[in-house]
């Protein structure tokens, strides 16, 4: 079978993706969700003109020349507004956030003023509206406040109870199972024998697919055995995605594959022309999709990255873009590249008012785990591309892991 390329690969796993059920939640729970349908206001924000600033709500008539002299008729504090009606010649003392009393359009800020009794110098002209926040001057009742596919960050939860919502709706997580294969694995915290190594990569998949929104379930290590493949398998039969790590390239005992055709997957695709993360699979099980993920940790971590990542945003139909490249100015010069799509591990650094540097770490094998906490961005090197150098500018993509 021929390697897939990246793109084409990319569009098959994500085509026909229906993003999962909504559901009603309150807003603490809510956060860092992804809603559902749009929000709109409520209620009106401000509710009433309120004043900006602490001072004296006049009418700007009688402030127009100055020194003006006014009479104190009363206080507006937040939550306990004065009741009467601003005349002619009249102030009342005000503090920021309450309610400018009727027949003010002005608030002269305390500082320009000068109290004596009920006495009240002004000494600086205000015009209409001055240090006054208008009624809706926020939003309005009926106004859309956030649209559908919004994650809920600090500032939209805000926003949200402002427009008089405790609970929204919101998509529920996506459950992804994870399913580690190999018997040369052994789960962290136990001693691994001769030829064993640590079962690394699921909490790696677990801890990126919680990052982006999903519920992430390990399944455990299967054996390299049919048998015990279909009995971490049968354990995935509600989840919405289920990723396999290892034991998907052409070896006696990569056994994922035929294992999953075994239990009525339909395989889309198997190979892609990426680098790392070539021997990786593609495939719908029902309605749950599989990704077969290879086996190396950056090769597993990055093709998660490209794959799993838009995957996990399709589920929750969040509307911005999952896999957002910049530009950066290469540090140095990078030789020719192969026939796959190379995903490069390099770190950022700032170049004053331009673009950002960007270096390749020295170390770019796949089963060096070191190099991809050392880095912050993949810098994306087509197929086949020419030798690049110093001062070019690359394409880069953030890690986000």
């Amino acid at each position: 079978m021929a390697l897939l390329p990246v793109d084409e690969a990319l569009r098959r796993v994500l085509e026909g993706v229906t993003p999962v059920a909504p559901e009603d939640d309150d807003l603490l729970a809510a956060a860092g969700r992804v809603l559902a349908e749009d929000v709109t206001a409520r209620l009106t924000q401000p509710p009433f003109d309120a004043s900006a600033m602490d001072g004296y709500a006049v009418r700007a008539a009688d402030v127009a020349v100055v020194p003006a002299e006014l009479r104190v008729i009363g206080e507006s504090n937040a939550g306990s507004p004065f009741a009467g009606v601003l005349g002619a010649g009249e102030a009342v003392r005000i503090f920021t956030g309450a309610s400018v009393p009727a027949g003010a359009d002005a608030v002269v800020i305390q500082e320009n003023t000068e109290r004596r009794g009920d006495a009240l110098i002004v000494r600086e002209a205000a015009s209409p509206g001055a240090n006054i926040r208008q009624a809706g001057g926020d939003f309005r009742a009926g106004d859309v406040l956030l649209q559908a596919g919004r994650l809920l960050d600090a500032s939209a939860i805000t926003l949200a109870a402002a427009g008089g919502h405790a609970r929204l709706n919101v998509r529920r997580a996506p459950r992804v199972a994870i399913l580690a294969t190999g018997d040369e694995l052994v789960e962290p915290g136990t001693p691994p024998g001769p030829g064993q190594i640590i079962s690394s990569n699921p909490y790696g998949l677990a801890a990126l697919v919680e990052r982006f929104g999903g519920e992430a379930r390990l399944l455990g290590i299967a054996g390299d055995s049919i048998e015990d493949l279909q009995a971490k398998l049968s354990t995935a039969a509600d989840a919405d995605v289920l990723v396999t790590i290892g034991g998907a390239s052409v070896g006696d005992r990569d056994l994922v594959k035929p294992a999953l055709e075994a239990r009525g997957m339909a395989l889309d695709f198997w190979k892609v022309a990426i680098r790392p993360g070539k021997p990786m699979l593609f495939g719908r099980l029902g309605p749950m999709r599989v990704l077969g993920l290879p086996g190396n940790p950056l090769s597993c971590l990055i093709a998660a990255r490209v794959f799993l990542v838009p995957l996990l945003f399709a589920l929750l139909g969040r509307s911005d873009a999952p896999l957002r490249e910049s530009a950066a100015v290469l540090a140095h010069d990078l030789p020719a590249n192969g026939p796959r799509r190379h995903y490069m591990r390099g770190a950022l650094a700032a170049a004053g008012s331009g673009l950002p540097r960007a270096t390749a770490l020295a170390s770019q094998d796949s089963a060096h785990m070191s190099a991809l906490v050392a880095a912050d961005v993949l810098i994306v090197r087509e197929p086949d591309a020419p030798p690049a150098r110093a001062g070019d500018v690359v394409r880069v993509l953030p890690l986000d892991l």
